[in-house]
């Protein structure tokens, strides 16, 4: 289940700095994203086993020359809307001030957790100016300093402590997420797979408060399809587009193991649908990008072979996602799209013995070398699989810090030419023969 956690308050209380603090403390943990939201607003964190996202709500205001009351307003209401969690920044240094008294009075009306952060407690004699902020009567007040740290570590154990506990449904079944832009077609393919037969549906409860798992078992097809309310465009307001597409896309990519990424035909593949499809590969999952609408389009001969070509340029280097046209007013290839979906799905829980990819893989190694890098020869020796839900492979070699990104590129070619990963994003890490630690 996706944890969210948004970060909100007024302006420079340090609501980014908290951001940087909690997803670059531990580099280990770390996995940004370029090109899915501006300025690193979007992180991943793993504290004590527990994985979430994180969201800084600040940065994405734009258009404004005051001191953003409507706006601030309209970031809190959308926080309460998506996340599980929200953490409260004020400014111990400041004081309480009207604007945070307001902000108070929005989060308690809601239902949802909310941790009181006292941020720039950078001295002994701050940590009783925290007091005065029990006022707002959102309980207690984590005393923090978040540019060294201090407190952050309290906050982040009562935190994952009140998580959403793991997933009851079924492990084995794949969850397939319908995602994309509105007005693609996401509720219209919702409605012909459950329209097609009352019984096939079944809700399950316990999930996420806007992803809700309904079991599809009819036309040989078993599966869990993740139903979300989509990415909804706002309008004639002054907010960053980017930012609501990740908060409505985040839990229903984090809740699945392949999405299905819908676009509009009469529009391409645009740069809203490729942040989207960033964020699924960010996160590791498999991917079928189900280009709708395809009745529209004026059609020759060459048509969907030049329509695959322009998307794989765009999506590059990430160019082997299968790609199915449909249309729903006409009910074409529906079913096409569940088989390829769940085809990736087997390609993501696929495992290669370690034998059969030494067979296959090495001679390639041994026919193209890495290149020297530094005057350092480069000799790759084994490779296998590692375990997990997504494929993982170390090639062990004598100087993995010398290993070019092109090389990189060359063996996940390799990889996909000889076996399908058609639709997942793979990862390769080099680690020394010598020494038991990765490099990237």
């Amino acid at each position: 289940m996706a944890n969210i956690v948004a970060i909100v308050g007024r302006p420079n209380v340090g609501k980014s700095t908290l951001f940087n603090r909690l997803t670059e403390s531990r580099k280990a943990i770390v996995d940004e994203t370029s090109g899915v939201t501006r300025d690193r607003h979007y992180g991943k964190v793993d504290w004590n086993g527990r994985d979430f996202s994180v969201i800084d709500t600040g940065g994405y205001i734009m258009g404004s020359d005051d001191i953003f009351e409507k706006e601030i307003q309209r970031q809190v209401q959308l926080a309460i809307e998506e996340a599980n969690i929200i953490i409260f920044v004020v400014d111990v240094a400041f004081g309480l001030s009207d604007l945070d008294k307001d902000v108070a009075n929005l989060l308690r009306k809601s239902n949802k957790k909310v941790f009181l952060v006292a941020n720039k407690v950078d001295s002994g004699k701050r940590v009783y100016d925290i007091n005065e902020f029990y006022a707002l009567g959102l309980g207690e007040v984590y005393g923090i300093s978040a540019m060294s740290g201090s407190g952050t570590g309290e906050l982040l154990d009562d935190m994952v402590a009140v998580f959403d506990p793991e997933d009851v449904v079924d492990p084995d079944l794949p969850k397939l997420a319908i995602i994309g832009q509105p007005n693609v077609g996401k509720s219209s393919m919702m409605n012909t797979l459950i329209g097609e037969e009352r019984s096939i549906v079944t809700s399950i409860a316990g999930t996420t408060r806007d992803s809700i798992y309904k079991r599809y078992n009819s036309f040989g097809f078993d599966f869990l399809l993740i139903d979300t309310a989509g990415l909804r465009r706002k309008k004639n307001v002054k907010e960053d587009i980017e930012f609501y597409s990740v908060m409505r896309s985040i839990s229903a990519i984090e809740s699945s193991d392949v999405c299905m990424l819908m676009i509009d035909a009469t529009n391409g593949l645009t740069a809203q649908d490729l942040n989207i499809l960033h964020l699924c590969e960010h996160n590791r999952k498999g991917v079928v990008i189900v280009v709708n609408k395809w009745d529209l389009v004026e059609k020759d001969t060459n048509s969907t072979k030049k329509f695959e070509e322009t998307i794989r340029q765009k999506t590059a280097p990430f160019e082997d996602i299968p790609i199915v046209f449909t249309s729903l007013i006409t009910k074409q290839r529906v079913h096409k799209a569940l088989e390829t979906a769940l085809n990736v799905f087997q390609n993501k829980t696929k495992k290669i013995p370690t034998s059969k990819l030494n067979a296959i893989l090495l001679p390639y190694v041994q026919n193209y070398p890495p290149p020297m890098l530094k005057g350092k020869s480069v000799s790759i020796k084994y490779i296998t699989q590692l375990p997990g839900s997504v494929p993982t492979f170390i090639f062990f070699c004598n100087h993995p810090q010398y290993i070019a990104e092109s090389y990189k590129r060359f063996l996940e070619n390799k990889l996909r030419e000889n076996f399908d990963f058609s639709g997942v994003p793979i990862t390769i890490y080099f680690r020394s023969k010598e020494k038991s630690r990765d490099n990237d």
